[in-house]
């Protein structure tokens, strides 16, 4: 693996750490809050290194990797939503 392909998943890893510190400095410790973010990061690393011409396969093993994050977005989602208009 050479030094660029090292770039994005270091990125990765520093936003996780620095997510996971923020929470534990709140004292919330929320998976949700934590999948939503990390799906932020990881949706701007692959903008950042997609290219118009052409994909790798790991690139685009990653963008299902995304879709089913997104879908489990939408998930999360419709469930806030039902327990807000449940009460």
């Amino acid at each position: 693996m050479s030094t660029t392909q090292r770039i994005p998943v270091i990125v990765l890893i520093i936003w996780f750490a620095v997510i996971t510190t923020f929470m534990l400095l709140n004292q919330v410790l929320d998976l949700e809050i934590f999948f939503v973010l990390a799906l932020i990061g990881l949706l701007i690393v692959v903008e950042m290194i997609d290219t118009a011409t052409v994909q790798s396969r790991s690139l685009r093993r990653i963008k299902y990797v995304i879709v089913v994050g997104v879908l489990l977005f939408g998930y999360t989602v419709v469930n806030k939503i039902m327990e807000i208009v449940a009460r």
